[in-house]
């Protein structure tokens, strides 16, 4: 038997309302699931970083080669010295000392070797004093080597040991680019001041061999450099060009005049470019990305 059920008005509206709801759910995702998937977001392709291990190669031979040759001369100069030979040490000092000061940054990231070999009369505490500033004193203030043979045998020593530190250190391109800023803080806090070489007024050989180390690294580092920014390898280039005249107004020789000739003016004209060239030098490790 069959039964006519006759729902009220409001009960069948509802009932159709909800149906219609169901079904145009159903159309909503059968549509949204046609839909084709969004595009995926592109890839974003950063510039590969610069591989600067045949620089730093090329650097630490050069530091080596440098290296050598600061010990051969040292061996010479601390020989006069322990010979009494007082004029020839005087002429074998600034020379053996040029070697180390071009790679100057090297040693002073390897511990107490930058003060056993280059520490002034108050650098230190009086009782530890030694290396070429405590020679330097006898041969030029007081005259005489007489006393002296110990710290010229420790002297070489400390150099023989630079030596064989020299190929461990851990070298990159950042200790690079910072040692070329130093060499140049160098120059500016003491070569230009006067203050390094107090006795033998042989500043002008430091202040050339500090200018070439930091322009050795600049010279390494150019090529990467001028991809980079030519603009600002340029305007080093020229920066180094302008200091080098006019350290080569002073030559004498093979040498230097001693410090004290040169007048206030010229001191400086010296000091003024160092810092023309610094400002863009220390630029060098922003834009290389070290």
């Amino acid at each position: 038997m069959k039964y006519n059920v006759i729902l009220p008005t409001g009960i069948l509206a509802a009932s159709l309302l909800f149906s219609g709801c169901g079904q145009q759910k159903n159309q909503d995702a059968d549509a949204a699931s046609a839909k084709p998937a969004p595009p995926a977001a592109a890839e974003t392709k950063t510039a590969p970083a610069a591989d600067f291990s045949a620089s730093v190669e090329q650097y630490r031979t050069f530091a080596v080669e440098q290296c050598d040759l600061f010990v051969k001369e040292t061996e010479k100069f601390t020989a006069a010295v322990k010979a009494g030979k007082l004029e020839e040490a005087k002429k074998l000092y600034a020379p053996a000392r040029a070697y180390y000061e071009r790679i100057e940054p090297v040693a002073e990231a390897l511990g107490d070797l930058d003060p056993n070999i280059d520490a002034r009369v108050n650098d230190v505490d009086a009782a530890d004093w030694r290396g070429f500033h405590r020679i330097e004193k006898a041969l030029w203030e007081d005259k005489t080597t007489a006393g002296t043979e110990g710290f010229a045998d420790q002297l070489l020593k400390d150099a023989q040991l630079l030596r064989a530190k020299i190929e461990t250190i851990d070298l990159d391109a950042s200790l690079m680019v910072t040692g070329a800023v130093e060499l140049l803080n160098e120059v500016s806090s003491s070569k230009v001041t006067g203050e390094e070489e107090l006795y033998s007024h042989t500043d002008l050989y430091d202040f050339a061999a500090n200018v070439e180390g930091a322009q050795k690294i600049y010279e390494i580092l150019k090529p990467e450099l001028a991809k980079k920014d030519a603009e600002l390898e340029k305007e080093i280039e020229t920066r180094f060009a302008a200091l080098q005249k006019e350290l080569n107004a002073f030559k004498k020789g093979d040498g230097y005049v001693d410090y004290t000739a040169l007048k206030q003016d010229e001191i400086r004209k010296l000091s003024q470019n160092l810092d023309a060239l610094a400002e863009p030098l220390s630029n060098m490790g922003k834009i290389l990305g070290v």
